[in-house]
């Protein structure tokens, strides 16, 4: 399939995904690093794979709090894990971390007018450290990572593959005719990602687990239509003064006269 894609659109998507997996080596967290936060106990001064998770979940929730893209999720993701690889954090500065990398996410992906004020961000977090202290940490997140904000994310390689196998799946084919194409599509993914069997069928099952948790009842997945962040009337009516001075700037384009 992949071997004797003609159609221009294919050959596209073909050739970002050869950029992507040349630039994937350079911005993924070190290995060592996170086995050694994988194996932690949690004694609460050493950071631990449940404490990397509950703050990714923050991350999930301030993404789908500010209407933000998937991308700049998985990039917030991507620069948290980056740093705690490298770096051994004490679970008192994981917020502050989390913030940080959020925040760089932001300004990376989505459009200026959309991102938020410091003072407005750590209002919605709920934290009490100060924006210097933010830029603070933030300046080092970016020192740590050098300075590489874009980054290869699997939801890119998520993207692509699936543009890759419905440019390639005729629609008027039989269910069953569909499936062994759709089989046939993969494994030429997979041959041209150099990706081997054993670690697809690892981390198939992992993520197979992850689907099924997440699907479950007892999962506290954020959900976007009932998402509700808890904020003071104070907080909210500064929060509303910033965004109306935001909203009404000479320099946006669509509100001058």
């Amino acid at each position: 399939m992949i071997e004797v894609l003609t159609t221009t659109d294919s050959q596209k998507l073909l050739h970002q995904l050869n950029t992507l997996l040349e630039q994937e080596s350079r911005c993924q967290p070190k290995v060592c690093g996170l086995r050694l936060i994988e194996s932690a106990h949690d004694n609460g001064l050493r950071m631990t794979a449940q404490l990397r998770d509950f703050e990714v979940k923050d991350l999930l929730s301030l993404t789908q709090f500010f209407g933000f893209d998937t991308e700049t999720f998985s990039l917030a993701v991507n620069l948290l894990d980056r740093f705690l690889s490298k770096m051994k954090v004490q679970p008192e500065h994981l917020g502050s971390v989390g913030l940080s990398c959020f925040y760089s996410a932001v300004k990376s992906i989505e459009e200026e007018r959309n991102v938020p004020l410091a003072t407005d961000l750590i209002r919605i977090s709920q934290y009490r450290f100060t924006v210097s202290d933010l830029m603070r940490m933030e300046k080092i997140v970016l020192e740590k990572v050098c300075w590489k904000v874009k980054a290869t994310t699997a939801f890119q390689f998520l993207q692509l593959y699936y543009s890759l196998i419905q440019e390639n799946l005729p629609f008027e084919r039989i269910q069953a005719q569909q499936c062994v194409e759709l089989t046939e599509g993969i494994e030429c993914l997979q041959k041209h990602s150099k990706i081997n069997s054993r670690d697809l069928t690892f981390w198939q099952e992992l993520v197979s687990k992850c689907l099924i948790e997440y699907s479950s009842n007892k999962c506290s997945k954020p959900n976007v239509q009932k998402l509700k962040w808890i904020v003071s009337g104070r907080t909210a009516q500064q929060l509303k003064h910033s965004y109306y001075r935001i909203a009404h700037l000479p320099t946006i384009p669509e509100m001058v006269p």
